[in-house]
């Protein structure tokens, strides 16, 4: 502990003998002649001086390195995993012709040469699901979707580490797409615009679709969000779909058959809402894909109902496995503002003569790069009065815009999805958490 200096007080009660050291220690050539008074004030003056230096400043405590994530998420995930050993996910055998894909010891040396790869994959998939385990229990009627929308976003920014509101800063790291959040009848690709006052009912049935990404390495999982349990069969019948899509899926394995899987569960189930007994329904035209880097739809599907489709999966795809299930025709088409844009990677050089086009594209290309983007995200860069030059760019082929896809009103739909790495020697489903 630090020494207290001594009360004035008491230093005054002190017997002092006349002696020339004192005088020395205040700096003055004082003689026998100085006063009693002199005396005292020579010795106080260097007890003082004692005591000050015998003070000591207390050490300031070393901030301790966080251990466990905040609420609302803003620490690092990064500082969370110092050593970059994030979690891993979801770790699956191969089985039958695949099965000695374990022991291979050629396999398990392509698995090793992928750590950089396997590295950002795990960063991302721990950033996903710290946020939306976090969502899942925020979430609440009332709100509304923008605030939740960018609840979810300043998340995945804050763990990230990345903004992204400097030039590049978000192609490093952070949104792998924007926050969908698509209601009832709405299946996906529904997320708030700029002035959105939509707010989230009791009795809502709300798609939450985002992606996180680190290095471009995108990592794209779902969930369903209900209050009145009347829903539990609808989200139960596409969780146990979901499930089955990732059971079957492998290395060599055909999209068809996985697709026979999803559909032969899904349409096991059905809902009772109003009295009425309805079949549960997988979305025909809306299916898995793979995943690329910076690119969220790769050039393989993932059909979600039978298929001749002979398409085989292989070593080291990507893939993102998600089903849809509706109580309604089980078939959705495009119908409202659009919010969702991606930049074509094959888009084909053209002569823009519209500057405000030339403009946006430059501000998409080092922002986003292919990365999928909504307005609200032009918006936050200080953008306005890019419309036109936006719908200049779709119109041209350059920028793909990705209305919300709708089933039939007053139905009600339900997303899960996973993201899965078909390693050398293992599939891992990377976005698996204890939530689902």
């Amino acid at each position: 502990m630090a020494a207290q200096a001594a009360p004035a007080e008491e230093l005054s009660k002190l017997s002092v003998e006349t002696k020339p050291a004192p005088a020395a220690a205040n700096g003055n050539d004082s003689d026998a002649e100085s006063g009693d008074e002199e005396a005292e004030e020579g010795a106080a003056a260097p007890a003082a001086g004692a005591a000050k230096k015998k003070k000591k400043r207390k050490p300031k405590k070393k901030k301790k390195a966080p251990t466990s994530q905040s609420e609302p998420p803003r620490v690092l995930v990064s500082q969370l995993f110092p050593n970059k050993q994030y979690p891993k996910g979801e770790e699956v055998e191969y089985v039958n012709d695949n099965l000695n894909r374990v022991t291979n010891e050629e396999k398990r040396h392509l698995d090793n040469l992928n750590q950089e790869f396997l590295t950002d994959y795990r960063h991302a998939a721990e950033v996903h699901r710290q946020v939306r385990q976090w969502a899942q229990k925020s979430i609440k009627p009332g709100q509304t979707l923008t605030e939740i929308a960018e609840n979810i976003e300043d998340s995945v920014r804050a763990l990230t580490g990345h903004s992204g509101l400097e030039e590049g800063d978000a192609l490093i790291a952070g949104m792998g797409f924007p926050t969908g959040l698509s209601i009832n009848h709405c299946a996906a690709h529904y997320t708030p615009n700029a002035g959105n006052k939509m707010v989230l009912q009791e009795d809502d049935v709300m798609k939450v679709d985002f992606g996180v990404h680190v290095n471009g390495r995108i990592v794209d999982s779902a969930f369903t969000v209900a209050f009145n349990p009347r829903y539990d069969p609808l989200l139960e019948a596409v969780k146990a779909a979901t499930n089955a899509g990732i059971k079957e899926a492998g290395i060599d394995v055909r999209v068809g058959d996985i697709g026979a899987a999803i559909q032969e569960v899904m349409e096991s189930y059905e809902v009772e809402i109003n009295g009425q007994m309805l079949p549960v329904k997988s979305i025909r035209n809306l299916n898995g894909h793979t995943i690329n880097h910076y690119s969220i739809h790769g050039t393989k599907s993932v059909p979600i109902v039978k298929s001749n489709d002979q398409t085989k999966m292989e070593e080291g795809d990507v893939f993102a496995i998600e089903t849809f299930g509706s109580t309604g025709n089980g078939y959705v088409h495009e119908e409202g503002e659009v919010s969702h844009y991606a930049k074509r990677g094959d888009a084909a050089k053209v002569d823009l003569r519209l500057s405000s086009a030339k403009s946006l594209l430059n501000v998409i290309t080092k922002n986003f790069g292919t990365l999928p983007f909504c307005r609200r995200y032009i918006d936050r860069l200080g953008q306005d009065k890019y419309l036109l030059g936006l719908n200049n760019l779709v119109s041209q082929g350059i920028v793909e815009a990705y209305p919300p896809l709708v089933d039939k009103k007053g139905s009600y739909t339900a997303q899960y999805e996973h993201t899965i790495l078909l390693r050398p020697t293992v599939k891992e489903v990377i976005s698996r958490g204890d939530d689902f």
